[in-house]
């Protein structure tokens, strides 16, 4: 396998790994878990993890000032503004139209790089872009209905967090290892949403046995190896790529959705997945042609 293919493979593995999260968060709300106390549990159990694995590996640790300030930046503030946000824009609006105003990031990561970075525009990338995002649109199935400004902003303000997230997660990847990264950025966001969670009131431990279930699973497949793998597929396509292709999380809530709660699938949403699974094959097929990160 190529080095390449080998990027989009870990993407694609990250994508789904974030996309069965709602799988096992609506388990765990089901069971008495507040938003909260899950975001604030599942990133400290796989810092935890991932310092493990580092201490018995022995794994070096050599952080400069700068690399510390960037993962801090990634976990303390990125982590935790995106889904604050995010769970804030899903109060005003529909969580359709939430996913859709989060999922505007890679055109952002896209236009700060011509802009800022002044990387040349890129037709075949754009296309990509647009032929995902329109899937995404249709995946999501999304109804404007009551438009809430303070929704729109947070949602909006989501896909600008997370945007930045990628960017900043693009400079560190050639710096730090994906395990040694995500074993910080996990601490961070703990402690992020620890800072949260006392600040709102909002962190309550009286749950069901039930909810540890979707925690492992969360923790696991959610959290360390959705990470991992992102951090590891970054370092090898760069930002605008790999954002790219983490649009195919939406088709991968709604298979997973579809396989493990019965949800239906309409034919809008059958038409959106092909065009996002298309976008992110043009990622592929292209790959001779486009050298930019």
């Amino acid at each position: 396998m190529g080095k390449f293919l080998k990027g989009v493979l870990l993407i694609v593995m990250s994508a789904a790994g974030y996309g069965a999260m709602p799988i096992f968060a609506k388990s765990a709300y089901s069971a008495g878990a507040s938003v909260q106390t899950l975001l604030f549990i599942r990133f400290l159990l796989a810092s935890l993890c991932l310092f493990i694995y580092i201490f018995i590996k022995k794994e070096k640790i050599k952080l400069t000032l700068h690399t510390f300030i960037l993962l801090l930046a990634l976990g303390l503030v990125c982590y935790t503004a995106q889904s604050t946000f995010y769970f804030f824009a899903m109060k005003y609006i529909s969580a359709s139209l939430a996913v859709l105003l989060l999922y505007t990031y890679p055109i952002l990561v896209y236009l700060f790089t011509h802009f800022v970075e002044k990387q040349k525009l890129n037709k075949r990338i754009i296309t990509s872009i647009i032929i995902t995002f329109t899937g995404i649109v249709l995946v999501m199935d999304a109804s404007i209905g009551k438009l809430d400004l303070m929704g729109v902003l947070f949602g909006f303000g989501a896909g600008i967090v997370y945007s930045a997230y990628v960017l900043i997660g693009n400079k560190t990847a050639n710096k730090v290892s994906p395990i040694v990264t995500s074993g910080f950025v996990t601490l961070f966001a703990s402690i992020g949403i620890l800072i949260l969670g006392i600040s709102t009131k909002t962190l309550s431990f009286h749950f069901g046995y039930t909810v540890w279930f979707s925690i492992a699973g969360l923790t696991a497949f959610s959290t360390i190896l959705a990470i991992i793998t992102f951090f590891k597929g970054l370092e090898i396509l760069g930002s605008i790529k790999t954002s790219i292709l983490s649009m195919l999380e939406p088709f991968f809530v709604i298979a997973f959705s579809c396989i493990f709660l019965g949800d239906s699938l309409s034919w809008l949403q059958a038409a959106g997945s092909v065009m996002v699974l298309t976008g992110a094959a043009l990622i592929v097929i292209f790959k001779e042609k486009d050298k930019i990160s």
